[in-house]
């Protein structure tokens, strides 16, 4: 859709919706990846002015994420349990107003990019100071979120809750459905399930999960941490997963010393993630989720060249994610062997 068109028909429909005339101006579509369409807007109402950001799905989004209603219910969630994270602004369902449903929420300050927040002179203060505390308080303030809090039947429900006792082993099997459904054979990725099986650790608690806690889903400035993003692959989960997953190889930016998404070490994260929580974290289970977020990736970025390759959604990009599937099967092999040479 065209920006003008675009424009006039959120403009039109938030009028309707506000009952007052409104007036958009500056709006530019940002970068929102292989699944999303983000575009930045000055909203003006009455006396009042906001600087927001529209977001919305591309036609090719992922089948496992959140719909935008239920992205924008956790997003709720998460801004009243004090995380730091945009304000949700306003949602809307109707996908005929723009040909998708949509949701709008404050536009904050600051980049995400992984070049920025791993290597800019401007982050050094901070990537020395808070920027690892920062990152692990907020977490843990977003996984004091239980399933008992989510009132929401419909989010309850496609948050996917499983009783600790099985939540690995329905994961794994989630995963194996996933490589079954691609159309080659990856047996490094069932040689990395098999032994996943035979060293399911037991987990303490399920609670909200971020679901892609990385770097590149934090937006930041030399003033500090403005917001945590994207809450489209959020769950009830163990919160070793986002833990693991910031930790990943593959967010650490060239940076590979600084195992915490290019920028921190470890005990450093787990120290200030404990001090919040109380709660502390087992380094073996946060390794052992690094193996299943590598064959999880590893398996997702294989269907994203799947997307490319059947021309249901041709792209360079979903191209270039599919030859990163090798890499990450590497990594959950050598994650493996480390951890039976620890045993």
């Amino acid at each position: 859709m065209e920006l003008n068109d675009l424009q006039s028909k959120v403009e039109e429909h938030l009028a309707t919706v506000w009952s007052e005339a409104v007036q958009i101006k500056d709006l530019v579509h940002l970068s929102g990846g292989a699944c999303q369409d983000n575009y930045s807007l000055s909203l003006k109402k009455a006396n009042d002015q906001m600087d927001l950001v529209l977001r919305t799905d591309k036609g090719g989004s992922l089948l496992s994420s959140l719909s935008k209603r239920d992205e924008f219910k956790v997003a709720q969630l998460v801004f009243g349990a004090s995380v730091k994270t945009p304000k949700p602004i306003l949602l809307e369902e109707n996908p005929n107003i723009i040909g998708a449903p949509f949701f709008l929420m404050e536009k904050i300050k600051g980049k995400a990019t992984g070049r920025y927040i791993t290597k800019d002179k401007e982050l050094d203060a901070y990537r020395k100071s808070k920027m690892v505390s920062d990152l692990a308080s907020n977490l843990a303030k977003l996984h004091t979120i239980k399933p008992s809090a989510v009132l929401d039947e419909t989010l309850k429900q496609r948050l996917q809750y499983t009783p600790k006792e099985s939540y690995i082993q329905k994961t794994l099997n989630d995963l194996k459905t996933s490589l079954d459904d691609l159309p080659e054979a990856h047996p490094a990725i069932e040689l990395c399930l098999l032994w996943m099986e035979e060293h399911i650790p037991n987990i303490d608690e399920i609670v909200l999960v971020h679901g892609d806690f990385r770097t590149g889903n934090f937006m930041m400035d030399v003033s500090g941490l403005q917001g945590i993003l994207d809450f489209e692959f959020a769950h009830f989960g163990d919160r070793h997963e986002d833990i693991a997953w910031l930790c990943m190889r593959d967010w650490r930016f060239g940076r590979l010393n600084k195992e915490v998404g290019g920028f921190g070490d470890r005990k450093d994260f787990y120290a200030e993630y404990e001090k919040t929580s109380g709660i502390p974290v087992d380094s073996q289970i946060v390794s052992y989720y690094e193996v299943l977020g590598n064959l999880r990736w590893a398996i997702g970025s294989a269907g994203q060249a799947e997307r490319h390759l059947s021309g249901k959604d041709k792209g360079i990009e979903l191209a270039a994610i599919g030859r990163r599937t090798a890499e990450m099967e590497w990594e959950a092999m050598r994650i493996i062997e480390e951890l039976d040479r620890a045993i």
